[in-house]
């Protein structure tokens, strides 16, 4: 196989990428080198230096992917020396648990005779064996990797997702295939959301009415919350808890009304009924009780305490609180809020961790040794680090949304105008970033298709040099790390035709996938009209469509190049006919099936849309391919006839009012989504796309 160029970053920071293996996040610096090295039943991956015992696990785990990655059973019994094909890791040691800030760079040498990581933690070795894992291929040997020279490093230490298993529930298998998905791309952090207004998910068995009243059911024993950290600690990721206070705490008071605001009784709610009462002395003694047993279950030193959107009401309302404040001197609600949170921080500080909050937390009087989590934006994160506070950006990472992966891409912690002005020493107290997939819309069938493969993107942004920002590059590389990312478990895309097929029975799924490969999902804040409960099922046909679509962006791809082309681009005119004479005779097809069928009656305005965006581009390209020039019956060139002329005149008439028409009906569909703009069964019809870029054309001939 051939490497080719790939990307290389020089002395003076700049970064070039071009073709090659499609890696994600990019390193900081990768060479090509001589030969090849295949994988075959012998392959071995032998561990020197002090972090035996600690890659062991992770080793074993790698090979089993790898080997559903290649297809090849690995050898039980050692190779002879002559024969084994020898991946070699020297690591120094390390932690034994990750830590915040360690050296995680790695060094990846492949040659024709073998290959070679040089870490000087587990981390590092977990992330060369994660690249190694991305740059095996498929070639004229069999599966290889091309010699190659990586130097590498990340950006940010802090490298998150944020897991929201509350509003629906998350079983721990698929807590585990999604850090085995995170470690392939070099993340560091699972940000673990474990308690909300709708359920309360750990077994507390100091407080057992916890999980008793306030889980329906589902929840996680102690002995499950080691077995993940222990998961996580094998695969280079830090787990740090989150249990939200003093907002977002219904599901406490179902069975502890006593922490309440205000009178019960209580349960598990869609929305905020009460928040806890910070006047009660009751109240910190309970949760004295409950970080000190929780703290013990979770080694690492950050604690998340949440802070968020607490409302103020409860509190004002509440004359026990008012005299509480009036008596300690505190003016208003945000006062109570500092109050609380700098009591909380003592009780914190007594087991060893140190507080992570959500924005709200930065009031005058919190310690600066707090870690801020910004979901405010970057002038919010910038302006904590002015004053001291380190912090980690989530802004712009808010997976629910259904946001393309470009967006995402472009947003870095130390964007924006106001992050450029801080200097050097405030700028290193922005730590990195996380993303959220906040549950309101997802399920354990759907939540790896809501992460994955954007995530990826992310990983990237956070890992990768900042001079890493091609979007083009990002996504030719995002598809084949999307399909390679399956090999970890997650199921982004084993899930979906399942799904689909649900929806049809016993019908034909064809003219459903056909839709379904031509929209997109809309997600919170982003035309999503339909919010379900915690019991409501996931299985609409919203929840089986994708954020984005593969194939509309190629098929966007291909307009562009056949617009700019029209008369010598013939391949990229096939491909769009075939697909718009497949969208224009689907919902012939679809029409039957959806008769009689409720899940499938909110998509029939949705089919009747795509079949007519097919005609449209049907039309657009025959009116962008040149017509034949006129001939004599010689073949020589002639001018019109006075009846040609006026059937031309007319015919382009009839084609200016047809593409104004067009045009707007192609406006509407491009509407930004957003709050108060929705969308025919919560999807918006990406197929508006390249059909656009073909008006667009058609019109710029006028």
């Amino acid at each position: 196989m051939r490497l080719g160029t790939i990307v290389l970053l020089c002395a003076a920071g700049q970064v070039a990428a071009a073709a090659g293996p499609a890696l994600m996040p990019l390193p900081v610096k990768m060479e090509p080198a001589g030969g090849s090295f295949v994988l075959d039943a012998n392959f071995t991956i032998e561990t020197q230096g002090a972090a035996n015992a600690r890659l062991a696990p992770f080793v074993k785990s790698f090979l089993e992917r790898v080997s559903r990655q290649t297809g090849i059973v690995w050898s039980t019994l050692p190779p002879a020396p002559a024969d084994a094909r020898r991946l070699v890791i020297d690591c120094a040691g390390g932690p034994e648990y990750p830590t915040l800030g360690e050296d995680e760079s790695y060094v990846l040498d492949v040659s024709g005779t073998g290959a070679h990581i040089q870490a000087a933690t587990a981390e590092g070795a977990i992330h060369g064996l994660a690249t190694f894992a991305q740059l095996i291929q498929p070639g004229a040997d069999g599966f290889a990797v091309s010699g190659v020279h990586i130097e590498d490093h990340p950006r940010f230490p802090w490298r998150g997702l944020m897991l929201d298993v509350c509003r629906h529930w998350m079983p721990v298998e698929m807590v585990k295939r999604n850090l085995d998905a995170m470690a392939a791309v070099k993340l560091n952090v699972l940000h673990w959301h474990l308690s909300e207004d709708q359920a309360f998910r750990v077994e507390s068995k100091r407080y057992p009415r916890l999980q008793e009243m306030g889980s329906n059911g589902h929840f996680y024993t102690q002995d499950q919350i080691r077995d993940i950290v222990e998961y996580a600690r094998e695969r280079g990721i830090r787990v740090i808890p989150e249990f939200d206070v003093p907002g977002h705490t219904s599901s406490w008071f179902a069975g502890y009304p006593e922490l309440a605001s205000s009178p019960g009784p209580f349960a598990p709610s869609e929305r905020m009924t009460s928040v806890m009462d910070p006047s009660r002395e009751s109240t910190y003694a309970f949760l004295d009780g409950f970080f000190g047993e929780m703290t013990q279950l979770f080694p690492d030193p950050y604690f998340h305490i949440g802070g968020d959107e607490v409302s103020a009401r409860f509190w004002n309302n509440s004359e026990s609180i008012q005299a509480f404040a009036r008596e300690h001197g505190l003016a208003n609600a945000a006062a109570i809020q500092v109050y609380f949170n700098q009591r909380l921080l003592k009780i914190l500080q007594k087991y060893g961790k140190i507080m992570v909050g959500w924005d709200e937390i930065l009031s005058p009087g919190l310690p600066t040794d707090a870690v801020i989590q910004s979901w405010r934006g970057q002038k919010s994160l910038a302006e904590s680090a002015e004053k001291g506070y380190r912090g980690i950006l989530s802004w712009g990472y808010y997976l629910d949304h259904l946001s393309p992966a470009s967006y995402h891409y472009g947003v870095d912690p130390l964007g924006g105008p106001e992050a450029a002005n801080l200097t050097p020493e405030q700028a290193a107290r922005i730590l990195g970033g996380e993303a959220c997939m906040w549950a309101e819309y997802v399920g354990q069938e759907t939540v790896d298709s809501r992460i994955w493969p954007r995530m990826a993107a992310i990983a990237e942004r956070l890992w990768s040099p900042k001079e890493v920002t091609d979007v083009d590059s990002m996504y030719a590389r995002l598809e084949p790390v999307s399909r390679n990312l399956e090999f970890t478990g997650v199921r982004h895309r084993a899930n979906i035709g399942p799904m689909l097929d649900r929806l049809v029975g016993d019908q034909p799924v064809g003219p459903l996938r056909t839709i379904e490969e031509a929209v997109e999902a809309t997600g919170f804040d982003s035309g999503r009209a339909h919010r379900p409960t915690g019991i409501t099922p996931i299985n609409r046909f919203v929840d089986a469509c994708t954020p984005e679509s593969v194939e509309v962006r190629a098929l966007e791809s291909a307009a562009k190049r056949f617009a700019a082309n029209p008369a010598g681009d013939q391949a990229d005119r096939t491909v769009l006919r075939v697909q718009f004479e497949t969208w224009a005779a689907n919902d012939a097809q679809f029409e039957p099936e959806a008769a009689n069928n409720k899940l499938l009656a909110e998509v029939a305005p949705v089919s009747q849309e795509l079949s007519a965006l097919g005609e449209a581009g049907l039309k657009l390209l025959d009116y962008l391919t040149p017509a034949p020039p006129l001939v004599n019956k010689k073949g020589k060139p002639r001018k019109p006839t006075k009846k040609e002329r006026e059937a031309r005149e007319a015919a382009k008439a009839a084609e200016t009012a047809w593409l104004a028409q067009e045009n707007a009906a192609l406006t509407k569909l491009a509407r930004p989504a957003g709050r108060g703009v929705t969308f025919p069964a919560d999807i918006r019809i990406a197929a508006y796309r390249p059909v656009k870029v073909l008006a667009d054309a058609a019109t710029s001939q006028e």
